[in-house]
């Protein structure tokens, strides 16, 4: 009986510092300036059909110092890694400028696909995400509300919390998401560091949200 309250006391000691660092690294994010000294790795979350396309059109306002690109696509979307082959060919920049990779994960969850399934789903996601973002080691995550981006900042926010390295998370909203968020989008508003919206009855209601008109 002692040995499982000893247990039990640990364990609830480990979970409280787990939620304080969790806590110093969510709120801390809006002092963090990744490429201060030096390009800014970024992960990039490329969806489907309008995702990727608004994705793409957020890549173009990004200067050349977001280097190395890392796109990570599903490994059931066949078009994107086209669309962004071609989208990296189209900038013209140096081979040193425009390094980038493509790299597939599972779906988090597919169309359609039942919300209880979809927990298993996003699980093994996880899996994948976990090696790929502690590799990587991105300065920064940006996503627009493919279910895919869910796993993946959580590892860059594991990266944080385990002390090894601050990684920025970057959520745009869809323009499609007028009155209310996207189910991507309320999972990561409290974890986001930098939430933007494209109209301003979201603002309105997420105080957190940034508001700029329309972005993409």
């Amino acid at each position: 009986m002692a040995f499982l309250l000893t247990l039990g006391a640990v364990f609830a000691v480990i979970c409280l510092l787990f939620i304080i660092r969790l806590y110093i690294v969510v709120t801390t994010g809006s002092n963090y300036q990744p490429g201060t000294k030096g390009p800014v790795a970024v992960l990039v979350v490329a969806g489907s059909g309008g995702h990727t396309t608004e994705i793409l059109r957020l890549m173009e306002c990004l200067s050349p110092a977001y280097t190395p690109r890392h796109y990570v696509i599903a490994d059931t979307d066949r078009m994107s890694e086209e669309k962004i082959c071609a989208f990296e060919a189209s900038k013209g920049h140096s081979d040193s400028e425009s390094e980038f990779t493509i790299c597939r994960i599972p779906r988090s969850r597919e169309v359609r696909q039942s919300w209880s399934s979809s927990v298993i789903s996003t699980l093994n996601a996880l899996r994948y995400s976990l090696p790929l973002a502690f590799r990587l080691r991105p300065d920064m995550v940006l996503c627009n509300g493919p279910g895919t981006c869910v796993p993946l900042c959580v590892a860059g926010l594991l990266l944080g919390i385990l002390g090894m390295k601050k990684v920025l998370i970057v959520y745009v909203e869809s323009i499609c998401r007028v009155q209310t968020l996207s189910l991507t989008g309320k999972i990561l508003y409290p974890i986001s560091d930098y939430f933007f919206v494209q109209w301003s009855s979201l603002r309105d209601k997420y105080p957190k949200a940034i508001f700029f008109g329309r972005i993409v």
